[in-house]
């Protein structure tokens, strides 16, 4: 099987496991780190999951408690929460799919989240959060809001009508007007916010 070394997998199982995952690694398409607890080397790691066993659960460090977590539970009963959970013995191959599968779907979530002020545009959910907030847009939204983010400059109206809702040029300009004028709206609805979205006469802006 090839390694797909651009996902790396922590490791913090008891010893005899952690010896048979050794053992076996060359068959997993991710690379996978054994931590020491005595070492500090972990704390400046990159991982994108985290193997451990139920004995081991509570030993995480802290600064790996926000990774997926793929438990091995030797256990009938545990109170331990996992995104995967194993029995033993494992089946190598659907482990490995798992694992993949699992680290993959938590980067496709950390990329569909942007930080906009104190807001968080869930670019897969379609939705503009603030605290317990929720306000459900459009993906013509979600572009303006996601090229308003990365724009040094304000957008005009004839950039926003061209380039990010590829309506034509003949289109009238008072159609942007009153798609912004809406979700302007629905943001102060919402949020009470009436900044979120600045207008002057060079364009629009944060």
């Amino acid at each position: 099987m090839h390694n797909n070394y651009s996902i790396n997998v922590a490791c913090l199982c008891e010893k005899n496991f952690t010896k048979s995952l050794e053992e076996i690694k060359s068959f997993f398409s991710f690379k996978m780190f054994i931590l020491n607890l005595n070492s500090e080397k972990h704390k400046n790691s990159n991982f994108d999951a985290i193997i451990v066993d139920h004995e081991m659960f509570d030993k995480i460090p802290e600064n790996l408690l926000s990774l997926p977590k793929i438990l091995i539970n030797k256990k009938k009963n545990t109170t331990n929460k996992a995104e995967i959970t194993f029995k033993l013995p494992l089946n190598i191959l659907k482990f490995n799919k798992d694992v993949i599968e699992l680290c993959k779907k938590n980067e496709f979530q950390k990329n569909s989240l942007i930080k906009i002020k104190n807001y968080i545009l869930d670019k897969n959910q379609r939705t503009l959060k603030k605290g317990e907030k929720v306000l459900k847009i459009t993906e013509k939204e979600i572009n303006f809001i996601c090229t308003l983010k990365t724009s040094e400059f304000p957008l005009n109206k004839k950039y926003i009508l061209e380039k990010i809702w590829l309506y034509s040029s003949e289109t009238e300009t008072h159609t942007i007007e009153t798609h912004i004028y809406r979700l302007r709206q629905k943001i102060k609805e919402t949020f009470n916010d009436e900044d979120f979205i600045k207008s002057t006469k060079d364009g629009y802006s944060f």
